[in-house]
């Protein structure tokens, strides 16, 4: 069982190293953002603007740093195809309708990658802070969400708080 496990990862290794040869034939189109200390503003009734591990609504105002990027086939076997990736990280500033303000950092990352027949995508939030009270928020999510070609769809969303 472990030698059959062996061959077909090396056929799978053999085959994803043969892509990228084949995509360069396929009219790929790549895009690259970078973002230096964009800054966003969430205030209520928007689904943002809430303490995620208390769910108390308030004004949220991050700065950060990212960079968001994707490869398309545009022609050829397998034009649509995709991969997607964004990466931020930064501060914020929480004023809490309760008083309780948060001031802290975020990490976020997301990739999606998408071709004719199936589609997966995948985000990491990490946020630590500390509030004017003393307190600390840690919160974490992984959200995931994949189509088959049969047309199954799996989804799950992991957040969590300490």
């Amino acid at each position: 069982m472990k030698r059959l496990i062996a061959t077909v990862a090396a056929l799978g290794a053999a085959l994803v190293m043969a892509l990228p040869a084949q995509a360069s034939g396929a009219g790929a189109v790549s895009v690259t953002q970078t973002f230096h200390n964009a800054t966003q503003t969430f205030v209520p009734p928007d689904p943002n603007a809430v303490q995620p591990c208390t769910g108390v609504p308030g004004t949220l105002t991050i700065t950060y740093n990212g960079v968001a990027h994707s490869t398309v086939l545009t022609s050829g076997v397998g034009a649509g195809t995709g991969w997607f990736t964004f990466t931020a990280t930064g501060t914020f500033t929480f004023i809490g309708s309760d008083g309780v303000n948060f001031t802290g950092h975020f990490t976020n990352w997301d990739g999606q990658n998408v071709n004719l027949h199936n589609s997966a995508g995948t985000g990491i939030l990490v946020v630590h802070g500390t509030g004017s009270d003393g307190s600390s928020l840690t919160f974490h999510d992984v959200f995931h969400m994949s189509v088959s070609a049969s047309g199954i769809t799996l989804f799950f969303d992991k957040p969590s708080c300490a």
